[in-house]
């Protein structure tokens, strides 16, 4: 095989590819590479910690939701968080106050790893370009993903690719054992709780803007990557259930997934005609509001299979779950489904009277108050974060352990002048 060679062809790409990335003409969905690596070269992190996060503006609902944690960690230990987008670095670094960087070349990050003597990287997805700090030996490597639900992502193969998953409960660790093959869930599942659910707490106040009338939180997921995973509600059930809510006088909070209509357009023309049905009414499209402020807000919920239903447990108020008319779809079903009232599309336009008992009557108040524990953990005030807190500080001290002992291996005494 003849050598590359710099040429001239190679070197006009080169200066084509940093022009686009340079001016910010990159389409949103690719990471620009603009990274810090020159000003990195020599330098180290402070703390023990760096979160990882190679997606784009369109995935930053996936970070968002651990801002809360992550800065308690940063007072802790120290957190880095690194990109591969100079765009997004901007956006967290404003939002979240963290430090952050932006790197471009896998050298970079494999040096600065090993130089900053990082003890934890953190991950809230499953993107494959976290292959990159997962080469790192000198470091564990923790899965927090971006919620805990019953979807079939949440018990996705790529689970075996990280040292630890922290979960929110003993359900995620049964779900993993139930769904997923040759993967030691009790093992390597460590529950943390939900610890945005502390950082983030609203606490419920005055939510009825006319009178008395009850609201109806919707949160609908988006459409998924896949059919086996394609749990909105948009299409099928929205337009029948809001009108069947309005009708009976419920003010409606509607909170819809980030994604929505990234991948199939009819989805969002499905969300413009939400919008457009709650115009002019003492209604809300939540779109940057806490999800905590739409819980304090919200007499009950209305959501697909999503996380937003195992967060929600922790206001002990009645939800609603909708079942997928998708053929295809299958979920990674626990005890909640089984519990929580199920809506079909058949039955939307009837929504208002199941919603009407579930305020009113309330029949599984009982089962949910179980069902909290079994999913959430302790859910007092702080109890959360602290486990997560914990957990990271035991983590790292595991580490430290473990490659005091590689690197033992890797450079073992002198046979001749060692003592017996």
């Amino acid at each position: 095989m003849q050598p590359r060679e710099n040429t001239l062809n190679r070197r006009i790409r080169s200066a084509g590819g940093k022009f686009l990335r340079r001016f910010g003409l990159l389409p949103g969905g690719m990471p620009d590479g603009l990274g810090d690596d020159a000003t990195l070269r020599d330098s180290t992190l402070d703390g023990d910690v760096i979160v990882y996060f190679a997606d784009t503006a369109d995935s930053l609902y996936q970070l968002r939701g651990w801002y809360g944690p992550l800065r308690e960690l940063h007072r802790a230990q120290g957190v880095t968080v690194v990109c591969m987008d100079s765009r997004v670095a901007a956006t967290i670094r404003q939002e979240s106050g963290l430090p952050v960087v932006t790197i471009a070349q896998d050298a970079t990050l494999d040096a600065l790893i090993i130089r900053s003597g990082t003890k934890l990287i953190l991950y809230v997805n499953y993107n494959p370009l976290n292959m990159a700090p997962l080469r790192a030996r000198s470091a564990l490597h923790v899965s927090l993903l971006h919620g805990d639900s019953d979807k079939g992502v949440s018990v996705s193969n790529q689970v075996k690719a990280y040292d630890y998953s922290f979960v929110a409960g003993q359900a995620a660790i049964d779900r993993f054992a139930r769904y997923t093959s040759l993967f030691d869930a009790e093992s390597r599942c460590i529950e943390v709780g939900r610890p945005s659910l502390d950082t983030d707490r609203v606490e419920p106040g005055t939510s009825h803007l006319r009178g008395d009338d009850p609201v109806v939180l919707y949160a609908p997921t988006w459409e998924g990557g896949q059919a086996s995973v394609a749990y909105s509600s948009l299409q099928t059930h929205a337009d029948p259930m809001l009108r069947s809510l309005l009708a009976q006088g419920y003010r409606i909070i509607y909170r819809p997934h980030p994604l929505t209509g990234v991948r199939v357009p009819e989805f969002g023309e499905a969300d413009r005609a939400v919008r457009e049905l709650l115009e002019g009414g003492w209604h809300t499209i939540s779109g940057d509001r806490p999800l905590q402020r739409d819980f304090a807000e919200a007499d009950l919920l209305i959501c697909d299979v999503s996380a937003v239903a195992n967060d929600w447990l922790a206001t002990g108020k009645p939800a609603i779950v909708t079942r997928s008319a998708g053929a295809d779809a299958r979920d990674a079903g626990t005890r909640m489904l089984d519990v929580l009232p199920r809506l079909d599309a058949a039955d939307a336009e009837h929504a208002a009277e199941i919603v009407t008992e579930q305020i009113e009557v309330d029949p599984d108040r009982e089962e949910r108050r179980r069902l909290t524990e079994y999913y959430l953990g302790d859910t007092r005030p702080g109890a959360s974060l602290a486990r997560f807190l914990g957990a990271c500080r035991d983590l790292s001290a595991q580490r430290d352990r473990l490659w005091r002992q590689i690197t033992e291996n890797e450079h073992p005494s002198d046979p001749r002048t060692a003592t017996s």
